[in-house]
C-alpha cells in the first residue's frame, strides 16, 4: 500500500483532503490554508547535513505548500524530536529557521520537542481570500501545462550523495535551500485554473491535477527545462527519471487557459523566474483512470512513495 492509497483507504472522510493545503473558513471573505510536513534524518536528509540546511529545508518545503494554494504565509508550529539536546546544533537550527521565517513574514507561534531520531514537523498556516484559492481540481481541456525554474537538479544532488559522489554546489543548493515560490503562487491567482507544488516529482504530482480534475494531459520531453548539470547527466545515461520522479523540486506546476497565457510574461518580468510550457490538457475523463502521456518516453518512471 503506497501513501495515496493509505491516506484514501484509512482517512479520506469525505471532507475535502486532496489538495496542498486544507482550506478553513475564518469568516464571510476569508479563508485559512494549512499545511504539515515532516522531515526524518535519513530519509529526507542525510545524518551529516548541517542544522542550518535542516531548519530552512523543514519550512521551505510547507512554505512550498502554501505557495500552491497561493496564500500568503502567517504563522507556523514545530514538533521537534531529538536524539539528546546539543545547544550548539540548537543554535545554528534556530537562526536559521528564524532567518527563514522573517524574509517570508511568517510567525512560530509553539509546537513540542520530543526525545528520538531526529525529527522535525512544521505545521504551517496561510491566509486567503476565500474560494481564491489555487486547487489542484481546476485544469480545464485545452489549458496549458507549466513548470516554474527547473527539474531535476534536488534530486540529481540526492542521487549523487547516495552514491558517495560530491554535488556541485548548484545542485546542493537546490536540495537544501529550495525557494518557496510564494510570490508566484499568488500571481497565479485569477491566472492559473490549477497548481500544485512539486516535492514528490513531475510524473506523480501532475498526475494528482489530473486524478482531481478527471482529464488527461500529454507533456512534452524536449520542453522540460533543465539545469546544464540535469542535461548532462541525462545525456550520458539517458535518465529522464531523475526530472520526472525524483521529486524535490518545490516548483509549481500549473495550468493556465489560452486567455490567460499573455499574463505570464509580466509574472515572469516581475519575479525573475523561469516559466515554461512543457504540455496541455487534452481531454476529459470521467469513468476511467486519468493518464499522462509522456512524449518519447517509452516507460513511465517510478514516482517516490513512502511506504
Amino acid at each position: 500500500m503506497n501513501e495515496f492509497d493509505l491516506i484514501e483507504k484509512y482517512f479520506d472522510w469525505g471532507q475535502g483532503i486532496g489538495d496542498d493545503c486544507a482550506l478553513v473558513a475564518v469568516n464571510s471573505h476569508q479563508q485559512l490554508a494549512t499545511t504539515v510536513d515532516t522531515l526524518i534524518e535519513g530519509v529526507h536528509f542525510p545524518a551529516d547535513t548541517i542544522p542550518q540546511d535542516i531548519a530552512y529545508k523543514s519550512l521551505a518545503v510547507n512554505l512550498s505548500d502554501l505557495a500552491a494554494m497561493g496564500a500568503t504565509p502567517l504563522y507556523f508550529s514545530l514538533a521537534l524530536t531529538l536524539p539528546s539536546v546539543n545547544e550548539q546544533w540548537l543554535k545554528a537550527f534556530s537562526q536559521s529557521l528564524k532567518a527563514l521565517a522573517k524574509q517570508y513574514s511568517i510567525r512560530l507561534i509553539g509546537g513540542d520537542t520530543t526525545k528520538g531520531v531526529l525529527s522535525i514537523t512544521i505545521n504551517a498556516t496561510g491566509t486567503l481570500e476565500k474560494n481564491q484559492a489555487l486547487l489542484r481540481s481546476g485544469a480545464q481541456v485545452g489549458d496549458s501545462i507549466f513548470v516554474s525554474n527547473t527539474l531535476g537538479d534536488a534530486a540529481l544532488a540526492w542521487q549523487q550523495l547516495q552514491n558517495q559522489q560530491s554535488p556541485s554546489t548548484a545542485l546542493l543548493k537546490k536540495f537544501n535551500h529550495p525557494e518557496p515560490q510564494i510570490k508566484l503562487g499568488q500571481f497565479l491567482l485569477g491566472i492559473a485554473n490549477s497548481c500544485i507544488d512539486i516535492s514528490d516529482g513531475l510524473q506523480q504530482d501532475l498526475s494528482h491535477i489530473l486524478t482531481r480534475s478527471k482529464v488527461e494531459a500529454i507533456i512534452d520531453l524536449d520542453a522540460l527545462p533543465l539545469s546544464a548539470e540535469v542535461s548532462k547527466h541525462i545525456a550520458n545515461t539517458s535518465d529522464w527519471c531523475v526530472a520526472l520522479a525524483g521529486g524535490d523540486d518545490y516548483e509549481l506546476c500549473f495550468t493556465v487557459p489560452e486567455a490567460h497565457i499573455s499574463k505570464l510574461k509580466a509574472v515572469q518580468q516581475e519575479l525573475g523566474i523561469i516559466l515554461t510550457k512543457i504540455g496541455v490538457i487534452t481531454s476529459k475523463n470521467l469513468i476511467s483512470q486519468c493518464r499522462l502521456t509522456i512524449k518519447d518516453l517509452d516507460k513511465a518512471c517510478k514516482p517516490y512513495q513512502h511506504f
